[in-house]
């Protein structure tokens, strides 16, 4: 299948190249080497995780300790995928793409898939954000209508009334049907873009996802005397926290009504080229703290990693001084917004996608 093409345009080449010397020449300032903090989380972070489960298991005679420190870990999920395992597939905490490869790994224990993961993430969401058909994090359920331009139907229709007991099950998704659909459905957006997966990947994801659910449930009941109902229930809100986390901090960055959502013509063209795009269909956060910075990866900063990934979000803050002055200088639709009105800008897509009432770029 033709994959989309960025529409050509000699003079955003040129200003891509000199934003990107003016990154690399203010990066290039900052002494040290600040990816040294995230080399230190990927011990940190994964060895918070495991002890909160040893914390749950080791007192499993005291429920009440036992549910929290399994909504703990899915706190510490969330921060290990933002702080580590994004980071890893774009092999930006070490030299050695090898040590980065060991840490995506985590990934496969904490009941995702690193090798499927990382090919949405680099050849489907970074390729073509927010392009239906080819960006995998928009990909159209039968529940929720993301993309603006597509009708309506059924119970989309009501989907900003129902959203909230739809998101906090994402992960349940992600673990029990998305995955496997991307492994094995040839419509599925991983297939047509990556074609035929490894079978040796297949019973991997299989394996890991049996010994997921053996030391998160089967372990406490059998070894620990956890019942059977604190055992399920604990995980589950596990995840329900996880996802909770994770949607709220991913949600605000791309599907708003002031991003675009591009549609493809006749011959897979999209209408603006590779810079453009970037900048019209992300959009930034207004928090800048040290919370943000130090614990939740600077997800704040997502312009500067769709324009430069090669880069870790240790230094998104001062890359991002950058771009906004320089988009400010050539009328780049740069966009900032506090994270509270960015997700009431989620919701108000929901809103106007569920009335068809909001359409972009007809043509």
């Amino acid at each position: 299948m033709e994959k989309p093409s960025y529409f050509k345009d000699s003079d955003d080449a040129k200003l891509f190249n000199e934003l990107r010397k003016k990154v690399n020449q203010r990066v290039e300032e900052i002494p040290g080497n600040r990816d040294i903090y995230i080399q230190v989380k990927a011990v940190i972070l994964p060895l918070i995780y495991i002890s909160l489960y040893f914390v749950a298991v080791l007192n499993a005679e005291v429920p009440w300790l036992y549910v929290l420190s399994f909504v703990v870990m899915g706190v510490f999920l969330v921060l290990i995928y933002l702080n580590l395992i994004h980071e890893a597939a774009h092999n930006n905490i070490y030299k050695s793409k090898r040590l980065n490869f060991l840490v995506l790994h985590i990934f496969d224990f904490v009941g995702a898939n690193s090798y499927i993961w990382k090919k949405r993430h680099i050849a489907s969401h970074h390729a073509y954000p927010n392009v239906d058909g080819w960006d995998t994090d928009i990909e159209q359920s039968g529940l929720l209508l993301i993309v603006p331009w597509i009708k309506a139907k059924g119970v989309q229709k009501y989907q900003d009334k129902f959203f909230f007991l739809v998101y906090p099950l994402y992960l349940f998704n992600w673990m029990f049907i998305r995955d496997f659909r991307d492994f094995f459905d040839k419509e599925r957006v991983i297939l047509k873009t990556q074609g035929r997966i490894p079978v040796i990947e297949k019973v991997k994801m299989i394996g890991y996802k049996l010994f997921y659910f053996f030391y998160q449930i089967v372990v406490p009941v059998v070894f620990f005397k956890v019942s059977v109902g604190l055992a399920l229930g604990a995980w589950f809100l596990q995840v329900i926290s996880a996802s909770i986390f994770a949607l709220f901090v991913l949600l605000p960055l791309h599907p708003l009504p002031d991003n675009v959502f591009p549609r493809l013509d006749r011959n897979n063209g999209l209408p603006f080229s590779w810079l453009r795009h970037q900048f019209e269909v992300t959009n930034d956060l207004k928090e800048n703290n040290w919370l943000v910075r130090n614990v939740l990866g600077n997800f704040n900063f997502h312009v500067a990693h769709h324009l430069f990934p090669n880069y870790s979000y240790m230094y998104y803050n001062e890359i991002t001084e950058e771009i906004e002055k320089f988009a400010k200088e050539h009328g780049l639709a740069y966009k900032r917004f506090p994270l509270i009105t960015a997700l009431a800008k989620h919701r108000d897509l929901l809103r106007q996608n569920a009335n068809n009432a909001y359409y972009i770029l007809e043509e």
